[in-house]
């Protein structure tokens, strides 16, 4: 191994020679090595500096040995381009930390049970309790190219279990942030029984993948732990915080952080904490989850034993959500006494196929998602009279799943006809209430009675629906009947030219697809508006802000003289996924509450990656010329351009709305000379990670 990497070494010095005596370099999407993405930081290097470097760290367990009381494991740590790396960072750059643990199902149990643990003592209560731990205190024997074999720091106790499934996990860290990369990290896991029978019991309920939907990537302890089947190795039932008391057993503690500020016991004045490495206070009850806790499937897929949720209820688990219930008094639950878990299927089988009865699947229906809701669709036909000055009329059908005309319209809550333009930035937007439309054979019809398009109008403009009604859904099984809201499907929008132009839609810039990753169903303003970005972009444009006064009015505490900020699409949504991470207070002020970011949002992935939401290069620069300035009284100055509208909603702080205004001539911005694609501070290369 030391004569494979000395020599990788004098060859990586001879290589850097000659670029520096003139041979010349590349960029290493074009050279040599692995293809990094523009979302990477080793795609800026030159292939000098990745040669040397050597970025990356792939991890693989390949042997398990135990020779009680002894265990081994052989591993392999490498490179990007699958070199092996020097752990101790002499041959090759940067150590790379290891830590391993090993656990074991108990006979009769159905989570893993570590072999060594610790016992800290909390300084806030004198009390101890038992965590399990990793290792990372044995032995290593380098074997080449990358190859390791380390000797557990403990002994096996005497009730080693042979015949028992065991998994290893290892996670691993390389830093490589002083040469301008990331911290490299690297999970495995691995299954076995010591005596070589086959596994035939696992624990595989959450897949990290399922995770990853809105983590990007799950990356907690400092970011080196990112596998759920690491995670549950320790966060089992003999792990607790000896600070709060508090179990971080996986099935109570992610349900808990993922209910958050729902749970019953945070509602009731208890905050749900856990106190962490250092003495680091987590607040959990503050988490807002975004969609509604009862969508179990969320998380619960993929994995061999994702039905556990429905078809294996427990007192724990259950009672993670549901923390106001007391099994051992039957405190709150209609069934009395569960004394344990052997009877909760009685009244709790795992899907009956009927909705709101006592299955677990049953108790679980969201009345908005419920299968007997018959469905409300709008659809617009036609537009008439488009001529600048006109009040158009639209053609449109309101119809349910089954291609039914609902009618009358005065049994629907809202159904409303929005006007906006023009496509190239919208400033124009009004709403008619369109209710009392005229019936036809094929649908109804509406002419706008208040609002005309602007005389001055030009290009293309957009029409778009929305809906909502209130419906009762039986439950006969539990002898109550549930009223939900039914959300129009999504709101239609079509576009259609004023002065006989050609009709060039709005530029896409997010996909709805993104948001239901995490959103599950992005239904807003009490489900008018669903599942189409382009529809709220109509109103959530340039020139519209919120309402300080307005709030005011309704009763909410409003400090007087406070301006209105912009909730244009492309400022508000930055602003709002920054969330807590904001250096500075954002409110939005409506007439029906007082909503803030900083105490209510807790994003829970990665902002840089701007591909989370947004479509294909769409987050570049320069934006196109015909973007409108976004009017943002409350903000350091305004208008703001329409790239500064878009970066000073994540990056909030005085200095940086110093530096775009400074950039910004009477005549527009400067901000693609540093920041657009290709150059030094491309905003993809800022972003990358």
């Amino acid at each position: 191994m030391e004569d494979t990497m000395t020599g990788r070494r004098l060859f990586s010095y001879a290589f850097l020679l000659l670029v520096l005596l003139g041979a010349g370099l590349t960029i290493s999407g074009e050279g040599i090595g692995p293809q990094y993405q523009a979302s990477e930081k080793a795609f800026y290097l030159p292939d000098a500096d990745l040669e040397w470097i050597e970025p990356g760290l792939k991890l693989e367990i390949r042997d398990v040995g135990f020779a009680p009381p002894n265990v081994t494991v052989t591993f392999r740590i490498s490179e990007d381009r699958n070199r092996g790396l020097d752990r101790l960072g002499i041959e090759t750059i940067g150590t790379v930390s290891t830590s391993f643990i090993l656990g074991r199902i108990k006979p009769g149990e159905s989570q893993f049970t570590t072999y060594r643990t610790n016992n800290p003592t909390s300084p806030i209560t004198n009390v101890s309790a038992t965590q399990a731990a990793a290792d990372a205190n044995g032995t290593y024997a380098s074997l080449g190219d990358g190859v390791y074999r380390y000797t557990f720091g403990f002994p096996l106790p005497a009730d080693f279990e042979v015949d028992s499934t065991h998994r290893l996990g290892m996670y691993a860290s390389r830093n490589l942030t002083s040469f301008g990369l990331t911290n490299y990290v690297a999970n495995a896991t691995t299954e076995f029984v010591p005596s070589g029978a086959p596994v035939t019991q696992t624990r595989d309920i959450v897949r990290t993948e399922v995770c990853n939907n809105c983590h990007d990537p799950l990356a907690l302890h400092g970011g080196a732990r990112r596998q759920t089947q690491l995670c549950i190795l320790c966060h089992q039932p003999q792990t607790t915080d000896p600070d709060t008391g508090n179990t971080v057993d996986f099935k109570v503690m992610i349900h808990k952080i993922h209910r958050g500020a729902d749970l019953p016991s945070v509602q009731a004045g208890k905050p749900y904490q856990i106190i962490g490495f250092n003495q680091t206070l987590f607040n959990f009850g503050e988490i807002h989850w975004p969609q509604d806790t009862r969508n179990c499937t969320t998380c619960h897929q993929g994995g061999t034993q994702s039905d556990n949720w429905k078809t294996n209820p427990s007192r724990v688990a259950c009672g993670s959500c549901h923390d106001d219930v007391n099994f051992a008094t039957g405190e709150k639950h209609p069934g009395g006494v569960q004394v344990d878990d052997s009877k909760c299927t009685t009244c709790h089988p795992a899907d009956t196929g009927l909705e709101f009865d006592l299955s677990v699947a049953g108790v679980h229906t969201i009345p908005a998602f419920s299968k007997q809701l018959k469905g409300l669709n709008v659809a617009i036909v036609e537009i008439t009279n488009t001529k600048p000055g006109d009040k158009p009329t639209v053609s449109f059908t309101v119809k349910d799943n089954a291609g039914n005309t609902i009618g009358p319209l005065s049994g629907i809550q809202t159904l409303a006809l929005r006007l906006a333009g023009p496509t190239t930035d919208y400033t124009f937007n009004v709403q008619e209430d369109a209710r009392s439309a005229t019936a036809t054979a094929t649908g109804y019809t509406y002419t706008f009675k208040t609002n005309a398009l602007p005389a001055d109008a030009k290009g293309t403009y957009a029409a778009g629906a929305e809906a909502r009604r209130q419906v009762t859904i039986p439950g006969p099984l539990l002898g109550q009947n549930f009223t939900a809201t039914e959300s129009i499907t999504s709101n239609p929008v079509v576009y259609f030219s004023v002065d006989g132009s050609a009709v060039q839609p709005r530029r896409k810039v997010v996909d709805i697809k993104n948001c239901n990753v995490c959103h599950k169903r992005l239904a807003m303003h009490g489900g008018t508006r669903t599942n189409a970005t382009e529809y709220c972009q109509m109103c959530h444009n340039p020139a519209t802000g919120d309402n300080p006064d307005g709030s005011r009015t309704a009763g909410f505490n409003v400090p007087p003289g406070t301006p209105p900020t912009s909730i244009n699409f492309r400022f508000m949504i930055h602003r709002w996924h920054t969330g807590e991470e904001l250096t500075r207070d954002f409110k939005i002020y409506r007439t029906f509450g007082i909503f803030s970011p900083n105490e209510e949002v807790h994003f829970p992935g990665d902002r840089r990656n701007c591909s989370k939401c947004h479509v294909g290069n769409s987050y570049m620069l320069p934006l196109p010329e015909t973007m409108a300035n976004t009017l943002a009284p409350r903000e350091f100055y305004s208008p703001l351009g329409p790239a500064a509208s878009a970066c000073l909603g994540c990056h909030d702080s005085k200095d940086t709305a110093a530096h775009a205004f400074q950039m910004t001539a009477p005549f527009g911005e400067s901000c693609a000379a540093c920041h657009g694609e290709g150059k030094d501070f491309a905003v993809s290369k800022v972003h990358a990670r």
